[in-house]
């Protein structure tokens, strides 16, 4: 199906949010498994909401994520242009049309009008106050109206929209791909505006007669939009493009990590995670860390929502991103909220970063001693990462982990302090310490056999002597293997903790309280 062309229309409004960025992978997936084209069309036609640095802020997050569009305001392509606000001239020809074939209505109501009419609604105990075929015969429309005061209002330039005319008694079916038949009564649905007093389109419209002209064959978005999807289907009947109208297929929610509601920014917020891909900074200048920053890695973000609401029909967990544009499917999209279990997206990161080689991973640690004025050489760094790989989550975690084997500690932990240090352990690592000065090669083995052979001296097993030490070499009581961070700090930086610490901690400082 290489005539398959599917697109990722976002508003920009404000941050892309972790579910807009599934959508756009999912549509991404689909096109390029199917050998098609992935358009993203910026759908600005909201003017009172749209935000500085949005729409960048949409590019940014895509190509993070490495799932760039095939035709965009900024890639051009043959269906342009790609931002609503340049198509006006599109819509409002198909909305005049609409009313040209008794399909579409002008409507002059006033707010307060439209109000009154709620209202009045509510005082008679009507479940929806809508503006349908039962209320519009009493508003201030065409259909209520004749042709003459029409033409009389638009000539005094009277504000006024205009409203799709939904049929009163019908059924409305269409079919989709995730969940089967849908069937609406159009007696539940009201008279959308369609065309606003502005000369801007509503979503319905922009994205029925754009998805048409760019010859879109699936149109792949979120579930909150399936109760609009019935008069999508209205429109492309109204307008005689039935038979170019694209298969629907409506994903799932992310639900809260407990699964009880749609995820939102305040409960990421509230529970310490992301919710937005890249940093983003609010009009209000509040700063939102993003995926990015906060260490996770394009592809294990890649994996972890590629398999939040799609399910590939076996155990397996780990794909790239050519792996995915091979398995995935619509038919394998679940109905179901996904929960959004922010522990699995950790546990891809942790994958991925294990599988960069030792040269990458030295370079992010490489990075951030550098922005901390931390001198090391290339030598140390690589065997810090090598001695703490499999122990990082983020990226950041290497300095986190390693920073005690760049810098002595400057605090020792009290609890170890009073529990573990003593004369006995005082006068032992210093002892251990001039044995360490007299030898020439030093690694982790010969660390370890120097001290076994001084336990042996006084009868002492590892237990009573390596929390002291510890304490003395890195100012904390556990940790990674001693005898391998003593290789990595060397001999000579050994030395110099020992004596700092037998100093610092001598009978004075630690006398019991």
């Amino acid at each position: 199906m290489s005539n398959v062309r599917v697109r990722f229309a976002p508003s920009p409004t404000g941050a892309l949010h972790i579910g807009g960025l599934r959508t756009a992978l999912y549509n991404y997936l689909f096109a390029k498994g199917q050998g098609g084209k992935f358009i993203l069309r910026i759908e600005d036609t909201d003017q009172a909401r749209l935000v500085d640095g949005a729409e960048d802020y949409i590019f940014q997050a895509l190509e993070w994520l490495g799932i760039g569009p095939d035709e965009s305001p900024k890639h051009g392509g043959p269906y342009g242009p790609y931002r609503q606000s340049e198509r006006l001239d599109i819509y409002q020809k198909y909305a005049l049309q609409l009313v040209s074939d008794n399909k579409a209505y002008y409507a002059f109501d006033t707010a307060e009008e439209l109000q009154a009419m709620r209202d009045r609604l509510k005082a008679a105990k009507v479940a929806n106050q809508q503006y349908n075929s039962i209320t519009r015969v009493s508003m201030r429309n065409s259909l209520t109206l004749s042709k003459q005061e029409v033409v009389d209002l638009q000539a005094k330039g009277v504000p006024h929209v205009i409203r799709l005319k939904v049929p009163p008694k019908e059924d409305i079916r269409f079919e989709d791909r995730i969940r089967g038949w849908v069937k609406v009564h159009s007696s539940s649905m009201d008279d959308k505006v369609i065309l606003k007093s502005g000369g801007f389109p509503t979503y319905h419209l922009a994205n029925v007669v754009d998805d048409y002209l760019m010859d879109i064959t699936h149109v792949i978005r979120g579930e909150e939009w399936l109760p609009s999807a019935p008069l999508h289907v209205l429109l492309y009947r109204f307008l005689n493009w039935e038979e170019s109208m694209p298969e629907f297929a409506h994903l799932p929610l992310i639900l809260k990590p407990d699964g009880n509601g749609k995820l939102s920014k305040r409960d990421a917020d509230k529970q310490g995670f992301p919710i937005f891909p890249i940093n983003w900074r609010d009009p209000e200048g509040d700063q939102s860390t993003g995926f990015k920053e906060q260490g996770y890695l394009p592809e294990s973000i890649t994996n972890f929502l590629a398999l939040l609401g799609w399910n590939p029909g076996n155990d397996r967990e780990l794909y790239s991103l050519d792996d995915l544009e091979s398995a995935f499917s619509l038919e394998r999209i679940v109905k179901s909220g996904a929960k959004f279990d922010i522990s699995k997206a950790q546990w891809f990161n942790q994958h991925y970063l294990r599988e960069k080689s030792l040269n990458e991973l030295s370079n992010y640690l490489a990075t951030d001693l550098k922005d901390l004025d931390l001198e090391a050489d290339d030598d140390k760094i690589r065997k810090v990462t090598q001695f703490l790989r499999d122990r990082i989550v983020f990226p950041q975690d290497l300095l986190t982990a390693g920073k005690f084997l760049f810098l002595p500690p400057e605090h020792y932990e009290p609890q170890v302090v009073q529990k573990k240090w003593n004369d006995d352990v005082a006068t032992f690592l210093q002892e251990y310490s001039e044995s360490i000065n007299s030898c020439d090669n030093w690694n982790a083995e010969i660390a370890h056999q120097l001290l076994a052979d001084q336990l042996d001296k006084v009868s002492w097993g590892f237990g009573k002597i390596l929390p002291g030490l510890r304490l003395a070499l890195t100012g904390v009581g556990k940790g990674p293997d001693l005898m391998k961070i003593m290789e990595i700090l060397g001999n000579v930086e050994t030395i110099r903790r020992l004596n700092n610490a037998i100093t610092n901690l001598s009978d004075t400082t630690i006398k019991k309280a």
